[in-house]
């Protein structure tokens, strides 16, 4: 048999290996999105509270903030704009993990696999894993930028309602090519820089943890690999992921919600760094956790689910565990 026939013969799974681990993981993100995503909108709606008080300046600028937690902003958004609200800009949420999560898993098992390696005892040492974690989660949300603007601008156009401004967009397809029209290819990747920096945060608690601790109990403890250890390390993962990347989240919400001029400049930020001063002094240093709550209880489901079904689907394809 010629080496042509029997690559043929393989499964697809072992024909194309990052291609099956990209659709396996974006399908899971995809699912787990939908399912999270109203905590997702509650957690930027807390992080936009008080912004219009950093300015001083502005329609909102003293205005009495509507919701107060994140119970309260999720019944607020449900008793003045309706249920089904609490999905607004849901679709490119889901694009984007399509792309993010698609992209990231394949680059941290490619970089941990081929390019940094694996100790002798098949550990992977806990320095790699961070320069792997934070490496494949700034690739994914790169590509993946454009979507997640759109996501978060759609997610404020039910507050814009409530405080009377015109709203932006149509749909998905209307803000992607609205944001085209105005800013240019330039104007999709608005706030990427803090975007990017946030996702490396995250990725460095959620992959580098997952990974660390999946791997240190099945080379220390009695543990297999199976849903109990997979659990655990997904928990632990999500903790860190929303310890490290909530003060770069709040950065990245308000550099991508800010108005822009005709050449895509942000109007209120010159960078992601004058945004943290700013925040710093107007609120505190603590405001960049206003969202911890929402958005730990937001990652830690996202990171369970994730993890189970992402490890689940693979080995029902016949996939190698992560």
């Amino acid at each position: 048999m010629s080496p042509a026939e029997e690559e043929k013969s393989l499964p697809r799974p072992e024909r194309w290996p990052r291609a099956t681990k990209f659709v396996l993981s974006a399908c899971a993100a995809a699912v787990v999105e939908l399912v999270t995503f109203p905590l997702d909108l509650t957690k930027t709606r807390l992080q936009v509270q008080g912004e219009a008080a950093v300015h001083g300046s502005g329609a909102g600028a003293g205005q009495v903030v509507s919701y107060r937690g994140m119970l309260c902003t999720a019944a607020g958004i449900v008793q003045e704009e309706g249920l089904t609200k609490l999905w607004q800009g849901a679709m490119p949420a889901v694009y984007r993990h399509i792309v993010y999560s698609g992209v990231r898993m394949v680059a941290y098992e490619h970089l941990r696999d081929s390019v940094l390696g694996r100790a002798e005892d098949g550990s992977f040492p806990f320095w790699k894993a961070v320069v792997g974690g934070m490496c494949a989660g700034a690739i994914g949300q790169f590509f993946a930028s454009p979507t997640d603007l759109v996501k978060v601008q759609m997610q404020m156009e039910g507050r814009r309602k409530l405080e009377g401004k015109p709203l932006r967009f149509r749909g998905v397809h209307h803000a992607f090519m609205k944001i085209l029209s105005e800013g240019g290819v330039r104007g999709l990747w608005a706030g990427w820089v803090p975007n990017v920096q946030r996702a490396a945060l995250v990725n460095m608690g959620d992959l580098t943890t997952y990974d660390s601790v999946k791997h240190f109990f099945l080379l220390n403890t009695p543990l297999v690999d199976n849903g109990v250890t997979h659990s655990v390390a997904s928990c632990c993962s999500g903790l860190v992921a929303a310890v490290l990347g909530t003060p770069a989240d709040v950065v990245k919400t308000w550099v991508m919600n800010q108005p822009r001029d005709k050449q895509g400049r942000g109007l209120l930020y010159k960078s992601s760094m004058d945004c943290l001063i700013q925040t710093v002094q107007g609120e505190g240093f603590m405001s960049l956790y206003k969202s911890f709550i929402p958005t730990w209880m937001r990652m830690a489901p996202w990171s369970l689910v994730f993890w189970l079904t992402y490890e689940q689907i693979k080995r029902i394809y016949g996939v190698s565990s992560f």
